[in-house]
């Protein structure tokens, strides 16, 4: 009887049994969170040019040979963005709680959002004045913004992808990774804004 129930417990399992899991993380929180020290250490290679060209040039930064830097419009830009986490916290909450309009209205908004924020930074190159090549400054403040910008579209891909998700009906109050995974990489990219602004237009 006891060897019918092994065969009958082998037999509903099919491939490779269940790796060992040494470590209490759920893999995927793991993979996101190693992900994003990765990008700190990218950023941070960057930022190191920031100061070192700073240090150089007698902190030196703009207005630089006649070009400044439009701070008002990227205030505003980092207010839309800081925003989007709200909006993400909201829809992250709904999940959780079983409010799928909640979660719906708030990926919509989220996602709505950081493009309206990566529009606005487009239109800014293509209205700034000056170019990567034109001086050191530039090239690093092409650098970091748009690396930045790099990451933000990435997000907004995971936000569409869980958006979509959510008008299908994807997630429960059980089963909402979906939107927490992704949902730690967007608040990621909010707080690496907030010192790319600080240093670059404020600093």
């Amino acid at each position: 009887m006891e060897a019918a129930a092994i065969h009958a417990e082998h037999a509903h399992h099919h491939g490779p049994p269940e790796a060992n899991r040494s470590s209490r993380v759920e893999p995927q929180l793991l993979g996101m969170l190693l992900f994003i020290i990765s990008e700190v250490m990218v950023f941070g290679a960057f930022f190191t040019a920031y100061f070192f060209i700073r240090v150089v040039n007698g902190d030196q930064w703009f207005p630089f040979n006649g070009d400044e830097l439009p701070k008002l419009v990227a205030g505003v830009n980092t207010a839309i963005l800081l925003s989007s986490s709200l909006t993400l916290h909201w829809a992250q909450t709904s999940a959780k709680n079983g409010n799928r309009f909640g979660l719906k209205a708030g990926m919509l908004t989220t996602f709505l959002l950081g493009f309206t924020f990566l529009f606005i930074q487009i239109n800014e190159y293509i209205h700034i004045g000056f170019a990567p090549h034109d001086h050191a400054q530039g090239s690093i403040f092409y650098g970091l913004t748009g690396l930045h910008g790099e990451h933000v579209f990435i997000g907004l891909t995971l936000l569409a992808i869980v958006t979509v998700r959510a008008f299908r009906g994807h997630f429960t109050p059980e089963h909402h990774g979906g939107v927490e995974i992704p949902g730690i990489y967007w608040h990621f990219v909010d707080v690496m804004w907030i010192v790319v602004y600080t240093t670059i237009y404020i600093v």
